[in-house]
Order: C-alpha cells, then structure tokens, then sequence
C-alpha cells in the first residue's frame, strides 16, 4: 500500500478573507436611553401629597388662645404632654382618649429651639393620624 492512499483527504487551503467587525451603533442605544429617562421622569412622582392641615393661633389681649388647650412639647430629650414625659405612642392614646370626651379638643405643639424639623413633623403627624382636628403649632414667644 502506498502511504498517500492512506491519508484522509484535506482540502486545500483556502485563502482567509478577512472579516470586518459589526459595528455598534451608539444612536439606538441612546434612544432608549432617552425615552426610559423621560418614562421614569413622567411617571414618578416626587411630591408627597399628605399634608397637615395647622392653625394659627389667635392673637388675643388676655391669652384665652391657650386656654384648655394640651400643650406638647417636642424637646431633644423627648416629647412632653402638658410637662410629663410621655412616648409617642402614649402620647397618641392619651390624645385620642381625650378626644372621645372632647372631639373639638385644642392641641399645641411648641417645639423646642435645636429640635430637629423631622422630630417636629413625627409628632404633628401622630396627632393628626389621632384624630386631632384642632391642632397648632407655636413658637418660643406663644404660651
């Protein structure tokens, strides 16, 4: 046998053509980029639309403005309903009780200097969810 007849047959080389690389186009991905970001720009909402409804108390000769009213106290230490330490969540009962007694019930809210707005807002919000209809928020120089 001859060894030429024994070798399997390969084809002949070919000549290699080059291949050009797909190019990506950057425009249709900055499209979608551009309509994702005006989707998410229109369909979210960055507004919180709860609101506390607050008045401002009466300025009178003889200070009634006060009179029967709780006064809370928002502090660094903590909140104080008429001078007595309470947390928020006695402070809530205890509104809410009164309440049942009194549904036109006058609460005052003094926070403190240096309190953070957010402790402030926290307690405002505790009332309200209560049920507290009359509900004002007053400065150092209001009693």
């Amino acid at each position: 046998m001859r060894p030429e007849a024994s070798a399997p047959f390969l084809p002949p080389l070919a000549t290699k053509v080059p291949r050009r690389r797909a190019i990506i186009g950057l425009t249709p991905l900055i499209d979608v980029v551009f309509i994702l970001l005006i989707f998410f720009m229109l369909a979210s909402s960055f507004l919180d639309w709860r609101a506390i409804e607050l008045n401002v108390p009466a300025q009178t000769a003889t200070g009634s403005s006060a009179e029967g009213a709780l006064l809370v106290e928002v502090r660094s230490d903590g909140v104080r309903l008429s001078g007595e330490p309470v947390s928020l969540d006695e402070l809530a009962t205890r509104v809410a009780a009164r309440l049942e007694t009194t549904p036109d019930q006058r609460v005052l809210v003094k926070p403190a200097a240096g309190v953070a707005l957010q402790q402030a807002v926290t307690v405002l919000d505790r009332l309200a969810v209560s049920g507290v209809s009359d509900l004002s928020l007053i400065g150092d120089g209001a009693e």
